[in-house]
This record gives C-alpha cells, sequence and structure tokens, in this order.
C-alpha cells in the first residue's frame, strides 16, 4: 500500500515538473522565434510647446539634489535620531509628491545630484527611482547634472542620453541650435552634458499664444577639474557661455521682427555649482539663509558678466551647497539657492528639507493675456504644514527687483 502510494506521488511530481518544464521552454522558443520580439517601449511625452495656463501663470518646482542611492536600503543623513530608523530615499520621494500635489506645478526642474553615485549600485535604477515621482505626475520636467551623478556606472553623456529618453523629460544631451547669432555662426562642440534651452509660449486665446515669453536656460557646470595641478569644482565653460548669447540674441531678434517688441521674454538660468561671486552675497541683503560657505571653482569663467550682458536673464537657481536657501542680488540678476531636497544629502538636523517655487505672472490686457509682469518665488518645507516661506518678488515689468 505504502509502495503504490510512492509510485502515485513520484508520477504526480514527474508530471509536474514535465508540465513546467514544457511552459518554460515554449516561453523561451517562443521569444526566440522570428517576429516575436519583445514590444518596443516608447517614450512618452508631454504635451508641447509648453505654456501659461488660462489663469496667467507658470508655475514651476525646482528640485535640487535630490542625491537618491538604491531606494529603501539607503540611509538618511543629519535627520533626528527618533527619525533615522526608518528615514530613507523613500523619504524624499514622498516629499516630492506631497509637493507636487500641494503646488501642481507646471514644469519641474531638477538643478543636480539627482543620483549620489558612491551609494548607487545602478546608475539607471537609481535615476528611474529619482524622477519616478515627476514620471508618475505625467508634468513636463527636465533636469541637469551635478558633481555627483557620474560617481556610479554611467558617463556624464549615458545618463544625460537616459535622461533625455525617460518619460514626460524635456531635456536634451547638448543643443539643437534653433536660432543662429547675428554673425550666422553654428557650434560644433559645446563643452559639458545638458546644455538646452527650453521656451514656454503664451496663454491660448492671447496674441502671444504661439510665441515664447519666459525662456529656460539650462547649463552643465561640470563636476571636478584639475587646475595647475589644484583640484577644484567644475564651472561653466566659454564654449557654453558663446552658446547661450547666440541663443537669446536669437531670441530677442524674433521678438525684434514682430509687432511684440514690448513683449522681449524674461529668462531664467538653472544650472548646479554656484559661480564665484555667489560668495559676495555673504556682505549684502538677501532673503534667506547663507549657512555654510559656497563651494565653487576658483575658475572665474565670466558667467555673471555674460549673463548681465544678455539683458534677459532676471533669476538664476542653483544647488550644491544644500543648507544654504537664499536669493540674493548682484547686478540686477536674483541668484536662489533651491535648498536640499534630498534625505540621503548631508543637511542640518532639526533643519527641514526643502524646494523651491517659482511663479511667473502674466500681465492681463483689455481682452487677453499680455507677456510677463511679474516672477516671485517662496520655498516649502518638509514639515507638517508644508509650510511656505520667504516668498518674494524676483522681478517685475517696470518694477524691477521688489521683494516683500
Amino acid at each position: 500500500m505504502a509502495s503504490a502510494t510512492e509510485s502515485s506521488l513520484h508520477l504526480l511530481i514527474y508530471f509536474i515538473f514535465l508540465f513546467f518544464s514544457l511552459s518554460f521552454f515554449d516561453s523561451v522558443f517562443h521569444k526566440l522565434m522570428p517576429g516575436h520580439e519583445p514590444p518596443v517601449k516608447i517614450k512618452k511625452s508631454p504635451d508641447l510647446p509648453l505654456r501659461f495656463r488660462y489663469d496667467g501663470t507658470f508655475k514651476i518646482l525646482q528640485i535640487a539634489d535630490v542625491h537618491y542611492g538604491n531606494g529603501i536600503t539607503t540611509r538618511c543623513r543629519d535627520v533626528l535620531a527618533s527619525e533615522f530608523l526608518y528615514c530613507s530615499d523613500m523619504n524624499t520621494t514622498r516629499f516630492i509628491k506631497r509637493l507636487i500635489e500641494a503646488e501642481k506645478p507646471d514644469f519641474l526642474a531638477f538643478t543636480g545630484d539627482n543620483i549620489f553615485g558612491p551609494s548607487t549600485s545602478d546608475a539607471a535604477e537609481s535615476l528611474i527611482g529619482a524622477f519616478r515621482p515627476a514620471i508618475e505626475s505625467r508634468i513636463p520636467w527636465a533636469a541637469i547634472l551635478g558633481n555627483h551623478d557620474q560617481e556610479s556606472t554611467m558617463t556624464r553623456e549615458e545618463l544625460m542620453s537616459f535622461i533625455s529618453l525617460m518619460d514626460y523629460s524635456v531635456a536634451r544631451i547638448n543643443p539643437f541650435v534653433s536660432y543662429l547669432s547675428k554673425a550666422k555662426e553654428k557650434y560644433e562642440h559645446i563643452d559639458g552634458f545638458g546644455n538646452y534651452d527650453i521656451q514656454v509660449n503664451g496663454a491660448l486665446g492671447s496674441e502671444l499664444a504661439n510665441t515664447s515669453i519666459l525662456d529656460l536656460y539650462f547649463l552643465d557646470s561640470g563636476d571636478r577639474e584639475t587646475v595647475g595641478g589644484i583640484r577644484t569644482y567644475g564651472w561653466i565653460k566659454e564654449s557654453q557661455l558663446h552658446w547661450l548669447r547666440s541663443i537669446s540674441e536669437g531670441f530677442q531678434d524674433k521678438v525684434l521682427s514682430t509687432d511684440l517688441s514690448s513683449h522681449i521674454s524674461p529668462a531664467l538660468v538653472f544650472f548646479h555649482i554656484p559661480i564665484p561671486e555667489v560668495r559676495q552675497l555673504w556682505y549684502k541683503a538677501i532673503v534667506g539663509q547663507f549657512q555654510e560657505s559656497v563651494a565653487c571653482s576658483f575658475v572665474n569663467a565670466g558667467v555673471l558678466q555674460t549673463l548681465v550682458s544678455m539683458g534677459d536673464v532676471k533669476a538664476v537657481f542653483m544647488g550644491h551647497d544644500h543648507t544654504n536657501d537664499f536669493c540674493g542680488e548682484m547686478e540686477g540678476i536674483w541668484f536662489c539657492y533651491g535648498g536640499g531636497i534630498g534625505y540621503h544629502s548631508y543637511g542640518k538636523v532639526g533643519w527641514p528639507r526643502r524646494a523651491r517655487v517659482i511663479l511667473a505672472e502674466l500681465e492681463s490686457g483689455q481682452k487677453a493675456w499680455m507677456g510677463v509682469e511679474r516672477i516671485k518665488t517662496w520655498k516649502l518645507l518638509d514639515d507638517e504644514n508644508l509650510s511656505r516661506i520667504d516668498e518674494q518678488v524676483l522681478w517685475a515689468k517696470q518694477t524691477p527687483n521688489r521683494s516683500r
């Protein structure tokens, strides 16, 4: 009786093994057969062009220094002892989701150190984790690189290529020159990866619906370099500034050739590593907190002079120094830190992680919205109430540099 039972059991096990073996080989050979390749994933693109809302506003959420690692296994830094045990990259993800749900931005700008290379075993997987809230929101977004992104398994070029191919991303590896300078020059080489411009059109129903009235410039500020045997942070090179001047001149020439000369677009610039002149803001009135020294290159490439000479740039938004979250003005241009958002990045115990919001508002005409009238900013803290602090006006038409 026991022998018959054992035989039946062995026979059952044999048939189960045979069934799963046949299923496995059928699945494998089916995939190898011609005409049965896996479906190609097509990038999900946002509706373009970007444009102002019907209420005459365009809102940008700046997300600085996410420092994403490996997800739930990556521990937080500089948090309260009571928070440490259950704190990970997921806290950063939850904060970004809260911000998106609360502010409902039209655009997300990631300003570098999106992943923290030394803590990242697979750069592609970590990029997906870092940008998941943006992708799931289906809001157009763009990113530039910081000085830590490439310290894992991908080069800077590979990182920007991957970012440009992600769902709802409008980032680019390097420029597509859509406008030429007055000298009709084209540029064969531009330093870095992630130099590009994004245009924001006027509101539907207005005479500016098909015209860019807010220009967003993104620049790769590099990572680390050696100059004269001394290690320093990267900086924005002359080739990048040459391209930037060309793009700005092209935008302005296009406007001046129309009947819209009174609507020359203001521009905003985004890069990661601050320029040396930001240190001077220690001695000037600022809005926000200056809590650590400005970590920048000792090479001064003339970025400030270039931005001033262009005439359209009203504000610059940076990352890199996580516990600086201030805005300060130099030569008519505001320089603003985002404030570190990532929980795996260094911070300050008891000082909430934060992010910056930028709001552009249109001038109201008699029958429709006109050009940009005002650009404002504030910060949101990752506390119980998502506290809003340090609201100020960065630029206003004919009344620049007001703050409140």
